[in-house]
């Protein structure tokens, strides 16, 4: 490993950025030299302690246009009740029962779903073949996600639906005038992917995916929660106004797969890019070394560098005050220092820096011991083919800064 290797990754991966938003990503990267930056309503949030400030102190609107809560409202809900944009009881409770199915045994319980289609996609590497990591990683998502939410669908559509539904929502909230027809798009999308998760489809696979819920513990007693071991849908009966139990069920679904689906096929190909391009295939082979080589991994490449987020009060950031209504981009990415710190699993940022990736406080992404294990899992099934990457291109239109195709090829 060496200073050249990591150029070479960092020069990869930055092609993820300039293809996707190159003006945004440009002024990010000018105004990076001060923690806290207003151009006009706008606070651009660089520093790690000011990006804490603004997730866990300042009131944040969670529902105003541009935002995460508000185009999730938009495309899934309508009425509210996807995660994103819930507060109170309501988000407590349906926070809870995500990351019961998250914890350390959830997870283990869903690596018996993806560790076969990682054999089994990765074995042309053996063979002198190449291997797609962009349509693999859509393949274990979609898997994921249909064992989460316990239906049958195939989860190739889902993977593809929820990808679809993310991006035109973030075309539908992009800044600058609106694009004709793109909010309907929006909405029209998210009605594919709700459709794959229909009721009937997710009664059916409760049953076809029953041990995943094996074992998992029963907790109703806070909140109006459901069972743990799975996110509940009632249909279109939930479909109201949001109450003080999970609200409108299908959309939060919905949700769940574009998260999980989009975070995913962003994170896995661009980790493992970086891995191949800086020669850290010796750490990845190093079982002591690997889960911090995946944390480092998922730090520098943040597959949500920015969250984008509108103050609901008046406070202060960084030392800058803020107004309500103030317009406020949290640079994931440069908080966690991947700016200016390769990843180094002998050396590696502490998990205060390397999780802040993933958000911070109540509102903090409960995925992350999913992605970290998952990315682990491929670097070590990877490893041993010490791949390198043949060809590369850039995806445009997706939600995340990503590779529409990502190549490897075995060079062991």
């Amino acid at each position: 490993m060496s200073d050249t290797s990591h150029a070479k990754a960092r020069r990869r991966d930055r092609r993820v950025y300039l293809g996707s938003h190159p003006v945004l990503f440009g002024l990010l990267a000018a105004t990076r030299g001060r923690p806290v930056r207003r151009i006009g309503g706008t606070l651009l949030v660089h520093g790690a302690e000011a990006y804490r400030q603004a997730l866990t102190r300042l009131p944040l609107d969670r529902t105003a246009e541009g935002t995460t809560g508000g185009a999730a409202r938009s495309a899934l809900a309508g009425d509210g009740g996807v995660l994103f944009d819930q507060e109170g009881s309501g988000h407590r409770s349906d926070r809870r029962d995500l990351a019961g199915q998250l914890s350390a045994a959830g997870v283990a319980r869903l690596r018996e779903r993806w560790q076969p289609l990682l054999v089994r996609g990765l074995e042309p590497l053996a063979h002198g073949g190449a291997v797609d990591l962009v349509g693999l990683s859509r393949e274990l998502a979609g898997s994921v996600v249909c064992a989460l939410l316990g239906t049958d669908a195939d989860p190739r559509a889902v993977a593809a639906a929820a990808a679809e539904a993310a991006a035109a929502s973030v075309r539908s909230h992009l800044p600058g005038p609106r694009r004709p027809g793109a909010e309907s798009a929006a909405v029209r999308s998210a009605a594919r992917l709700r459709a794959l998760l229909s009721p009937a489809a997710l009664n059916e696979g409760r049953r076809g995916y029953g041990p995943l819920d094996a074992g998992a513990p029963h907790d109703t007693a806070h909140d109006g929660g459901t069972p743990h071991g799975r996110i509940p849908y009632d249909g279109p009966a939930n479909d109201g106004p949001a109450n003080d139990g999970p609200a409108n069920d299908g959309a939060l679904a919905a949700m769940v797969a574009v998260a999980a689906v989009n975070t995913t096929v962003a994170a896995l190909p661009r980790a493992v890019a970086w891995c191949a391009d800086a020669g850290l295939w010796d750490q990845a082979a190093d079982e002591a070394l690997r889960p911090a080589l995946a944390a480092e991994l998922l730090r520098v490449t943040a597959a949500s560098p920015l969250l984008p987020r509108v103050a609901a009060a008046d406070g202060t950031v960084g030392g800058c005050p803020v107004r309500g209504g103030d317009r406020l981009l949290l640079v994931a990415r440069h908080a966690a220092e991947a700016h200016r710190r390769d990843p180094d699993a002998r050396r590696p940022a502490g998990p205060g820096t390397a999780r802040l990736v993933f958000g911070s406080g109540p509102h903090a992404c409960p995925g992350a011991r999913l992605a970290e294990v998952q990315l682990a899992d491929v670097l070590a099934a990877l490893a041993p083919a010490r791949p390198v990457v043949t060809r590369a291109r850039v995806d445009r239109r997706a939600a995340l800064p990503g590779w529409r195709t990502l190549l490897v090829e075995a060079r062991a």
